[in-house]
């Protein structure tokens, strides 16, 4: 008989009841500050590699400028997104697994983030070039990671660690097959799309709220490498994709995107047939269309690398008038860690490195602290009557809001009636992906899961993709056993 296992514990020494599940406003509504465990979880997590980032170290960048093509504002006030306008940005497109020097073209999910330096402050978003992620709950994020990584003992990557993960977690169903499919190497970063996959709030000016999510679709068309392919590339060119965008932007072949959103009513979220802010989940864009916004291009390459791109910092919590957050437990818990990390990384005062400065007026009380750049003047507290900044609840009204109650608790979100991990994964398998794509996932599960996945995790793993499609997981076992 197995001993049995240790309890799970904070860094100082007290049993948790639950290392899955967040506390909660009942089963759905927000995660608390409270919550030391999670905090303590995210914040050891932001801390543990220094200087880089600890996911998507190895990326690319590029400044360019967003316009938007279509009347909105009907949906959002947000200054950014009003007819016409036309807004600085910066992006950054990275892996999430790999380190600093890794290769551009390994099997992995691409970073897709976004600063725009609107006319109310920097507004950013930070997403990634699939619709969808692995896992719903922030409770799992660091682990996550941890098993995409490299093993403890020797150094190494692991695909039994990845594949013990994602079996274990069966809602990364959707996001491991966009990832064995031709979107999890594209052929290079102009050649894929980006999406907010959170759901946020748009506030119009009168007030009326609705829920929407942002598809930055690539005017360059779709198009990815196979494994092969990436394999040789990796040997050859580690910078591949880095190489790809600043030679292209430099010939004046600058990449575009035109951003397109979703939009769902405010109070049609209660009772959509699955949960609207479970992140491993797609809108059915026969339930809601997309609407086009604008269009994004990149015009100039960064003139010192480290300055403008690895000192660059985004974080979900930079958000402008007219768009708010969601009930989303992995955004909430984002619009905490993003900052966290970065005040770890590159100090308190990050926001005045110049890429990460807003091009609009800053009034704050902020002062001192480590690497300071901006001079403050008294009065350095509030409230006071000496003259110094005050909020305007009246012209900033407290609009980004939704009701919630209920005990406080840990629990998965509350199922409804279409909700399940692998219904939407099959859906992409059967109705989407044609005969060839459908013969290249295959081949990739083959391949991948013959790089080292031991029992018990390959039958797992095999009976995680019957769930998904039993023609499929046929196919994956058949093509293990004439290996």
């Amino acid at each position: 008989m197995a001993d049995k296992p240790k309890p799970t514990t904070t860094d100082a020494g007290i049993p948790v009841s639950s290392d899955e599940f967040s506390l909660t406003v009942g089963p759905d509504g927000p995660i608390l500050l409270h919550d030391h465990y999670l905090m303590e979880q995210m914040a050891n997590f932001n801390r543990e590699m220094i200087p880089d980032r600890q996911p998507h170290a190895k990326g690319s960048g590029a400044f360019g400028h967003f316009e938007v093509t279509s009347d909105v504002s009907a949906y959002t006030k947000a200054a950014v997104f009003q007819p016409g306008t036309k807004t600085e940005v910066l992006a950054r497109f990275s892996t999430v697994a790999g380190e600093s020097g890794s290769p551009d073209t390994w099997r992995d999910v691409r970073g897709f983030a976004l600063k725009f330096y609107t006319t109310e402050g920097n507004y950013d978003m930070v997403g990634n070039n699939t619709p969808v992620f692995f896992i719903r709950d922030p409770m799992k994020f660091q682990d996550f990671i941890h098993s995409q990584k490299r093993r403890a003992d020797n150094g190494l990557r692991d695909n039994d660690m990845q594949w013990d993960f994602w079996t274990l977690c069966p809602e990364s169903a959707h996001q491991v097959t966009i990832l064995m499919s031709d979107r999890g190497i594209p052929k290079s970063y102009r050649h894929m799309n980006g999406y907010s996959s959170h759901t946020y709030m748009w506030i119009n000016a009168q007030g009326e709220r609705f829920w929407v999510k942002y598809h930055f679709k690539t005017d360059q068309g779709i198009d990815f490498l196979t494994q092969e392919e990436g394999d040789r590339i990796a040997g050859t060119d580690a910078d591949y994709h880095r190489r790809d965008l600043a030679e292209a932007i430099n010939r004046g072949e600058y990449p575009s995107w035109t951003l397109k959103v979703q939009i769902m009513p405010f109070d049609e979220a209660a009772t959509y047939r699955f949960n609207p802010f479970d992140l491993t989940k797609v809108w059915p864009h026969g339930d809601y269309p997309l609407h086009e916004v604008g269009r994004l291009q990149l015009t100039r390459n960064p003139s010192d690398f480290h300055t403008e791109i690895e000192q660059a910092a985004f974080e979900p919590n930079n958000m402008v008038p007219g768009i708010g957050p969601s009930p989303d437990r992995m955004l909430l818990a984002r619009l905490v860690s993003y900052s966290d990390a970065h005040r770890a990384r590159l100090g308190v005062n990050y926001k005045h490195i110049p890429v990460n400065r807003p091009k609009s007026p800053v009034h704050s009380y902020a002062k001192g602290g480590a690497m300071r750049m901006i001079n403050v003047s008294d009065p350095v507290y509030k409230p006071n009557s000496k003259g110094g900044p005050k909020a305007d609840p009246q012209r900033y009204p407290e609009q980004a809001v939704w009701s919630a109650d209920g005990e406080f608790m840990r629990t998965a979100y509350t199922l409804r009636k279409d909700d399940d991990d692998f219904g939407q994964a099959g859906t992409l398998v059967r109705e989407v992906m044609d005969d060839a794509q459908r013969d290249r996932l295959v081949a990739n599960v083959i391949g991948h899961l013959k790089g080292g996945v031991r029992e018990p995790v390959l039958q797992r793993a095999l009976d995680y993709w019957h769930n998904i499609d039993k023609h499929i997981g046929d196919r994956i076992a058949k093509g293990l056993r004439n290996t």
